[in-house]
């Protein structure tokens, strides 16, 4: 039962939004490289549930353009040994922040991009269904760049004034005992702060 049903997918975003009418952002500082992994949501369902993840390819490398060529179904799974066990993958999240704090998007915001996998908010499965799901680049173990943490209060609150995103949790949150990140190195603190989360959006565990 789906009991998020309040917005129509096609709702057209507020004026002046930098997310555009087909769910991409317009802001020329970021950029846009289409995955193919993604696919529509269910009608007249609200988008009100962000998800914070980190990833970087092999495991605690960083600007390898690894991140991006997986969620393209381009990753050349001979650059390191480590990649043979995500071979055949198909993965994506809507946004990528890597560690300068340069922006890509992936998958319109109107349509379901596969960053979630198996979980649950709220006593509704398929997170997929009603979130947005932001990448930062990164690893559980080393923290986060200021620059990172900028970018995402930004995209955020241009989130926010586009959708109806009452709730943000990390992967970790949906997917308990099977994911990890963010991670204890993000600084949920810091991050309510910058973009404005009020401490009843923010996971249960946080004393924010």
């Amino acid at each position: 039962m789906q009991h998020r049903a309040c917005q129509k997918r096609h709702a057209s975003p507020i004026v002046n939004s930098l997310i555009d009418k087909d769910g991409w952002l317009s802001d020329p500082n970021s950029k846009r490289m289409p995955s193919p992994n993604h696919d529509r949501r269910p009608d007249h369902i609200a988008i009100d549930l962000l998800v914070i993840h980190n990833i970087s390819l092999p495991p605690g490398v960083f600007g390898t353009g690894m991140a991006q060529d997986l969620f393209l179904n381009q990753l050349d799974t001979s650059r390191d040994p480590w990649l043979a066990q995500i071979e055949g993958l198909k993965v994506s999240a809507h946004f990528l922040i890597e560690r300068d704090g340069e922006l890509t998007q992936f998958v319109s915001c109107l349509d379901r991009a596969w960053h979630a996998g198996l979980s649950t908010f709220d006593g509704q499965q398929a997170c997929n269904d009603f979130s947005i799901g932001i990448e930062l680049e990164g690893t559980d173990e080393v923290a986060f760049t200021q620059a990172q943490y900028d970018q995402l209060a930004n995209l955020t609150q241009t989130l926010r004034a586009t959708f109806p995103l009452a709730h943000v949790r990390g992967h970790s949150d949906i997917a308990p005992g099977r994911k990890t990140d963010p991670g204890p190195c993000f600084d949920w603190t810091l991050y309510a702060k910058k973009a404005g989360w009020q401490p009843h959006e923010l996971p249960a565990r946080l004393s924010t």
